[in-house]
């Protein structure tokens, strides 16, 4: 659920639902009171508590009351000057929240209300005259003053035939205990039903909102301590939990960095460790052929000569060396200087092996070169850069040949819009395990783990990152104590015809 539903949704369970719930609530004390109130107090018809008509509710309560007091004013009108009668007549109307009042002629001769002064003149005015009202009505006659009343009037006869009223009167302007019983309630019922709506909306809030930001708060406060190392877990399908879940993908993506740079280091010391093993070889052999030049050790011209190639010879390696390693981080920063041109596959590999083979023959080693592409077969690439890839794979060969008779053989092929070069060794091989992984940066094989042969470990990774930039591909195929094969594709060069 989207953010701004989830907040519409709130809107609403904050307003419309505890209102339609507190009408719901109101509308069942209603009933639920009115139908006691009727049972409680006898009467046939159902009352309304909320209608705001107090007449009607004070008028049914004295119904049977009036039917009752107007059968015995019938029967025995003599019991209306009885005062044991009358109190006893009152008590029953004092429970119905009216009290009496007889009047004889134009005396008061009962007043049930202990409230009500006898000399309230005033009160005596308002009473209806005798036979002012039909007294077989059900209703009364309403008295408004600083109280009201309501007033029901049966006039009679005494048995000394004077005239006589009974009132049953009622005060309207208080509102029975049950009313007020059902406001109190209401309004409790009603801050009920505001409470629990709110709380229940609070922990909704809480759990959709407020807990993945604290899971978000929290996740923050790892990566600022320096910990990737835990989960930011989010279900939510709203804006929160997207933001969740890009926070996660960046922890991740951090995290492989870290690693990266951790791996990184690691190479960058391995490389460090190799290179001062590499240049520490022919640095001892130049130091060694040095002093034995000072101390008079080639005394011949053959001494001489040899010990002053070998001198020169182990100074092209230590060049070989940095070159490398400039080479290297040229790589690693993208900052390769590639000068692309049209090149002849045919003639330029020939020339290759021209300069390569006579290094083989001071190394006796036999080389074989096949060239199976057309004389006009053209490639578009770096000459001097391709010219890195095949001495880094030759003397990646050379270094681990093992047999008595090494043969390094190169065979040029035309597969249809590429050439393939395949370099193929007899040497020691590669093992299975160790194919898929030779072309990694630092990466040596077992078999190739050997103090006395040295080496960077990132000779095939800049044969890989040239012919990729390429636009070709590389791969090997070896036999353990066999050989090895090292190919690579590049696509040929054709000239669009255009019409």
């Amino acid at each position: 659920m989207k953010l701004k539903t989830r907040l519409a949704t709130a809107f609403l369970a904050i307003t419309i639902v505890p209102l339609f719930l507190i009408f719901m609530c109101i509308l069942a004390l209603s009933n639920y009171q009115s139908h006691s109130f009727s049972k409680a107090y006898g009467l046939n018809e159902q009352v309304e508590l909320l209608n705001n008509n107090s007449l009607q509710i004070f008028n049914r309560l004295t119904q049977k009351a009036q039917e009752s007091i107007r059968q015995s004013l019938a029967s025995h009108p003599e019991n209306f000057e009885n005062p044991e009668y009358l109190s006893e007549l009152n008590a029953q109307l004092k429970t119905h929240y009216s009290y009496l009042i007889v009047r004889k002629g134009t005396e008061l001769i009962y007043i049930g209300d202990a409230d009500l002064p006898e000399t309230d003149e005033e009160f005596y005015k308002m009473l209806p005259e005798y036979a002012i009202l039909d007294s077989s009505l059900a209703g009364g006659i309403y008295l408004d003053g600083d109280s009201q009343h309501l007033i029901k009037q049966m006039d009679f006869l005494f048995p000394d035939q004077s005239e006589g009223s009974v009132f049953i009167v009622s005060r309207v302007d208080n509102f029975v205990p049950e009313v007020k019983s059902m406001v109190t309630e209401m309004f409790v019922a009603g801050i009920s039903i505001l409470v629990a709506a709110g709380m229940l909306l609070t922990m909704w809030i809480y759990r959709s909102i407020l807990k993945p930001l604290e899971k978000l708060q929290q996740a923050t406060k790892n990566i600022r301590d320096g910990n990737l190392e835990f989960t930011l877990e989010v279900e939510n399908e709203d804006e929160i939990g997207h933001l969740c879940q890009d926070f996660e993908e960046m922890r991740i993506r951090l995290k492989e960095s870290q690693e990266e740079k951790v791996q990184y280091d690691r190479e960058n010391k391995e490389l460090i460790s190799n290179i001062a093993h590499d240049l520490k070889t022919p640095i001892t052999a130049i130091k060694g052929y040095a002093e034995g030049i000072m101390d008079g050790v080639a005394s011949s011209p053959e001494r001489l000569d040899k010990y002053i190639r070998t001198i020169y010879n182990k100074a092209n390696d230590m060049d070989r060396l940095i070159d490398e390693l400039t080479f290297y981080s040229k790589i690693d920063t993208n900052k390769i200087p590639y000068t692309y041109s049209k090149i002849n596959v045919s003639q330029y590999f020939k020339d290759c092996i021209d300069e390569v083979g006579l290094d083989m023959d001071a190394k006796g080693i036999e080389l074989g070169y096949f060239n199976y592409v057309d004389e006009d077969v053209v490639v578009i690439a770096d000459a001097e850069q391709m010219k890195r890839v095949i001495n880094n794979i030759i003397g990646n060969s050379i270094k681990y040949l093992d047999k008595k008779k090494g043969i390094i053989n190169i065979r040029i092929k035309d597969v249809g819009d590429f050439i393939e070069v395949e370099i193929e060794d007899n040497g020691k091989g590669i093992a299975p395990k160790d194919l898929p992984n030779i072309f990694d940066r630092f990466y040596r094989a077992d078999s190739s783990r050997n103090s006395s042969k040295g080496g960077s470990g990132i000779g095939l990774s800049i044969v890989r990152k040239i012919i990729e930039d390429h636009g070709g591909r590389i791969w090997a195929t070896s036999k353990e104590h066999i050989g090895t094969e090292i190919h690579f594709v590049l696509r040929k060069y054709q000239e669009v015809i255009q019409e």
